[in-house]
């Protein structure tokens, strides 16, 4: 009884003491160590992947087919993901600040272990003992005859080159120790891995800053420095769609569209379509430069990159046939006309193709077309006639009836369209600028390398400790270690000690050997 109420005082104390000697962090020593901490970071990571996750199932509002997918949602879930920003959750703030945070732990965490690493590649242990030698799961207990320790350690030094490792030898208490090493890089694989995540993460910080994704609806003729991307407006009604305009440091103009049809008898719609090419001229400080932008090679210029989105299924014409029929003789001729192109005839006479409407119609001496389908074509002309009179003509692909008032002849001439080259009213753009996606990309091919480096290889460390036991024999304890892939390393060993020995080595079977 006594004992135990001489004991309890001693207990307080101690337990007092131990109080006193641990230290009061301060909230920022706390912050340091949280932000700090391999264990906040891989939750942070995780975190991250799932955000990313929701980028992937939700929608984002700069994909092909946005407004049609947010026209077809119900409005609670327009509302709820519009609020959380999950239609353009890779710009959103909290993800920014998730992927700021993150780098922060990168950086912290690599800036507070690195000196540990550091030292397996500017300090290494040179040398051992006999007791932590034995600990070691690969060790091996050799004989070897030789005439002098010298000789020894140079077989050894010999043996450790056979295998790839590199050998250095310390004297110490008449006694050698031979330290071989190889991959001692590997310890630093993970700081590479470190460094390849924050320029993927800055990759990701310059697109979400500095980045946009609008597009630009082209006709041939036009012109636009600007592009629309979707914005979000919160009105009483709810979350509704709507577009913002941002301006290019550049020009565009449209000079051309051509549709490749796979049948040329048939619609211009996607099914029916091999490519979509539109020609642009960009011009700004820099000049003036010509571009093609078709469905499988986008044109970048500036940071910008221009793709192929989406296009106007109306109906049009790229350039029109058109079989002429001088009135006077009845003599036919056919002449081809690009989209606002002329030709002049022989006798003085020119016609400009005006414009084309591929079903035609007119109402109220309004001309318009019934429908995007070619179900009646027709080209509207400017005629010039000889003597300077200008006048409407139109180019119907059907016959028309004698007494038609639009069939009538114009400048001694009666036109017929015998052809003519489909292509759609215009196209729509998808303009992107990315600045991150060059550091993005390097970052990832670094990301792979360095896990290349830190999975498939390792550091590997043998120790030797030579004593001599007279008359030409030495007591030979060889044991060694590896970061990872111990499996491998247990084959290396093995190697090296037949090297040492003269033996064949066995297949692995078990972590020691012994000779």
């Amino acid at each position: 009884m006594s004992a135990i109420e001489e004991t309890k005082p001693e207990i307080g104390v101690k337990s007092v003491a131990a109080a006193a000697a641990r230290p009061n962090l301060s909230v920022v020593t706390r912050a340091l160590n949280l932000l700090s901490s391999v264990r906040f970071g891989v939750t942070l990571l995780m975190i991250a992947v799932a955000f990313s996750m929701i980028g992937m199932l939700v929608i984002q509002k700069n994909v092909e087919g946005f407004d049609k997918a947010f026209a077809d949602m119900t409005p609670a879930s327009r509302l709820l993901w519009g609020s959380l920003g999950f239609f353009d959750i890779y710009h959103a703030w909290y993800f920014k600040l998730l992927l700021l945070t993150l780098s922060l732990n990168i950086v912290l965490a690599s800036i507070d272990r690195f000196p540990g690493a550091w030292k397996y590649v500017a300090k290494p242990k040179l040398d051992a003992n006999e007791k932590w030698l034995r600990l070691q799961e690969h060790h091996a207990d050799l004989g070897l005859v030789g005439d002098s320790r010298e000789s020894v350690v140079e077989r050894i030094k010999a043996a450790c080159k056979s295998v790839g490792m590199r050998a250095r030898v310390t004297e110490k208490g008449g006694r050698s120790v031979v330290f071989a090493e190889s991959g001692a890089w590997n310890r630093l694989g993970a700081y590479a891995v470190h460094v390849a995540l924050l320029t993927i993460f800055s990759g990701g910080f310059l697109t979400g800053m500095l980045g946009h994704s609008g597009e630009m609806t082209l006709r041939p003729g036009m012109s636009s420095s600007q592009i629309t991307e979707p914005e979000f407006n919160v009105t009483d009604d709810g979350l509704q769609l709507g577009k913002a305009s941002v301006g290019l440091p550049f020009d565009v103009t449209c000079t051309d569209i051509q549709q490749k049809l796979i049948r040329q008898d048939g619609g211009i719609d996607s099914s029916n379509t091999i490519d979509w090419l539109t020609m642009i001229r960009i011009r700004d400080e820099r000049g003036t430069h010509d571009a093609l932008v078709h469905l499988n090679s986008p044109y970048d210029y500036r940071g910008y990159r221009f793709f192929q989105a989406s296009f106007i299924g109306v109906g049009r014409a790229r350039q029109i046939t058109l079989r002429l029929t001088r009135e006077a003789d009845g003599f036919q001729t056919d002449v081809t006309i690009p989209r606002d192109g002329a030709v002049n005839l022989s006798d003085g006479t020119q016609i400009k193709f005006v414009d084309f409407e591929s079903d035609f119609t007119m109402a109220g001496g309004q001309i318009a077309s019934a429908s995007g389908e070619y179900n009646n074509p027709a080209a509207i002309l400017a005629v010039r006639g000889a003597d300077g009179a200008q006048s409407r003509a139109y180019a119907f692909a059907q016959e028309l009836p004698p007494n038609a008032p639009v069939g009538r002849a114009v400048a001694g001439y009666k036109f017929r369209l015998a052809g003519f080259e489909k292509v759609a009213e215009a196209h729509t753009l998808a303009i992107q600028r990315d600045p991150g996606a060059t550091v993005f990309y390097v970052g990832s091919a670094m990301l792979v390398a360095a896990l290349v480096a830190v999975f498939f290889f390792s550091h590997r460390r043998v120790w030797a400790i030579v004593e001599e036991r007279g008359a030409g024999k030495f007591a030979v304890l060889v044991g060694g270690n590896a970061n990872r892939n111990s499996i491998a390393f247990g084959d290396k060993f093995k190697r090296l000690v037949a090297a040492l020995t003269g033996e064949t080595p066995a297949p692995t079977e078990t972590s020691e050997v012994h000779t």
